[in-house]
């Protein structure tokens, strides 16, 4: 299974926000939409990536308050990528060794959408489910006579 496997289930509406908005009106969108992160861009190029880890933190930061605050100071400037060619054990490796929790997925410069830990945990099950259905129909139509053992 490869990435385009998941964003083809998925979908790919992006959510976006620029580097010099504030990160309180980032936080707003992240809260109204219910997501976890949001895609920083500018003049059309993916500049980073803004979660709430790096909320958390820049709120740490300023002594519990986001403030004046814009999401260039707060964003992941350089966040691990993928295209989507990558296969689906190398995107639980690479999330797992990097602690992402969201990765952007790229074709050369053009951002083709974004995928969370939660995707990918999902297509694993979803996987594994379609496995076992195509196992549990090959053992009940194997013909009597051939059963494995006798």
């Amino acid at each position: 299974m490869k990435v385009s496997d998941i964003l083809r289930v998925k979908g790919n509406t992006l959510f976006t926000v620029t580097p010099d908005e504030s990160l309180s009106t980032a936080v707003s969108a992240m809260a109204e939409k219910d997501i976890g992160s949001l895609v920083v861009m500018e003049h059309g190029d993916l500049v980073g990536m803004l979660t709430f880890r790096e909320v958390i933190v820049a709120i740490v930061g300023n002594g519990g308050q986001v403030g004046g605050t814009q999401v260039r100071k707060a964003m992941d400037d350089a966040p691990v990528t993928c295209t989507l060619e990558t296969d689906l054990d190398e995107i639980r490796r690479i999330m797992l060794e990097r602690h992402a929790r969201y990765m952007p997925v790229m074709d050369k410069r053009m951002l083709m959408g974004v995928i969370s830990f939660y995707d990918v945990a999902k297509a694993v099950v979803d996987s594994q489910n379609f496995e076992n259905k195509m196992l549990k129909a090959y053992i009940r139509d194997w013909p009597a006579e051939e059963e494995p053992g006798n």
